[in-house]
């Protein structure tokens, strides 16, 4: 299957995933909790997501390297400032939180569970290749990286 790496953009493979929860949810007995405290908790998560993901992402364009997920040969330079020094992958990791803001708001343990295929999918499809990208252009240096700062956190 490796036709799918790096193909579909994660924001894309995101939404997609936040559909299938929005549809879940529908099939599944509701929970109950307090529509404040669970849009608060929800909304919280979401903007940690953002945050971490927009941060991510300037990090990149201040280094003037590529932010384009789907053509990572593109990376002209090696970031490993910002919240790059505790992730190596603070976007994907935006995702997830968003993910998990959308999983909280809808209250659905089903759409809870279903968070985890976001990380599956983009270690094996985007993270991957990647990582091989930028061992190829950055040698030791990356693999030093690698040894001293987690994928996810």
């Amino acid at each position: 299957m490796s036709f799918l790496e790096t193909k579909i953009p994660p924001p894309v493979v995101a939404l997609l995933l936040a559909l299938v929860m929005k549809w879940a949810t529908l099939l599944t007995p509701a929970l109950h909790a307090s529509g404040v405290a669970r849009t608060g908790a929800a909304l919280a998560l979401a903007a940690v997501g953002l945050a971490v993901e927009l941060a991510g992402g300037a990090s990149l364009i201040r280094a003037n390297t590529t932010v384009d997920p789907t053509h990572p040969g593109r990376v002209c330079r090696f970031v490993s400032t910002g919240l790059y020094l505790f992730t190596r992958n603070p976007i994907y990791l935006g995702d997830l939180l968003l993910l998990l803001g959308w999983a909280t708001y809808l209250w659905s343990p089903v759409a809870l569970a279903l968070t985890p295929l976001f990380v599956i999918y983009i270690d094996r499809f985007q993270i991957e290749p990647e990582e091989r990208v930028l061992g190829d252009l950055f040698g030791s240096r990356y693999k030093e990286y690698k040894a001293r700062v987690r994928r996810w956190i």
